[in-house]
């Protein structure tokens, strides 16, 4: 019996998976050690990375072959607009910050890298491997909040974003996700399912070293 493409694609970033999982700023938001600092740098660089990952979906959903998938995706495009608009407006109003402050600090490394990998996969790959590009976004999110939820956290700016990417929800968005990546990868030819994997690989390690740039509250170096 044939494996999953999803199977597939987890078995190449397990170890990856496990040092986010491990990484202090995860490890931060259930034990309440990490500091407002690095989760007010975490919230506006992740507004900044969601508008372009946006972009990136509606580039997905124009590609897409079938109509529900491009459906899917570019709900999801819109989604993700206005999860930077709402829930990061929340958070925040509680770390001090107003929407417009937020924007004009500048896009750190880490988040231009990544944001910018994505893009260039999507407009210059094929529909499957902009799709394998943008699935860790989804996926990974749903798999940190499922860690994480157990435990929960002790400030309550943390619990709401656990609860959020641990909920019903947002599982039934990744879960379409997956089926659709299943089949998409049941079509496509080895050497673009090779070309899937690499895209899925990179854009994974671009989330830990998302996470760890919002730890170190990274900045340009020169």
């Amino acid at each position: 019996m044939a494996h999953r493409t999803r199977d597939l694609l987890w078995s190449d970033v397990e170890t990856i998976h496990a040092k986010i999982l491990a990484h202090p700023f995860v490890t931060g938001l259930t034990d309440g050690s990490l500091p407002h600092d690095a989760f007010r740098h975490y919230i506006i660089q992740d507004a900044h990375y969601l508008r372009g990952y946006a972009k990136a979906l509606t580039v997905c959903a124009a590609k897409a072959p079938d109509d529900d998938d491009t459906v899917m995706f570019a709900e999801h495009a819109a989604g993700a607009i206005a999860a930077e608009r709402e829930l990061h407006t929340d958070l925040l109003d509680g770390l001090g910050l107003t929407s417009e402050q937020a924007r004009s600090t500048p896009v750190a490394p880490a988040t231009s890298a990544y944001v910018s990998y994505i893009l260039a996969a999507a407009h210059g790959g094929s529909y499957a491997e902009g799709v394998a590009a943008v699935l860790p976004c989804y996926w990974i999110y749903a798999k940190v909040g499922e860690h994480l939820v157990g435990a929960g956290s002790p400030d309550p700016l943390y619990q709401r974003w656990i609860d959020m990417y641990a909920g019903e929800e947002f599982r039934a968005v990744v879960d379409a996700v997956l089926d659709a990546t299943d089949r998409i990868g049941a079509t496509v030819s080895d050497t673009e399912l090779g070309r899937m994997r690499a895209h899925f690989t990179t854009t994974s390690r671009y989330e830990w070293m998302f996470w760890d740039g919002a730890h170190r509250q990274e900045t340009w170096p020169v």
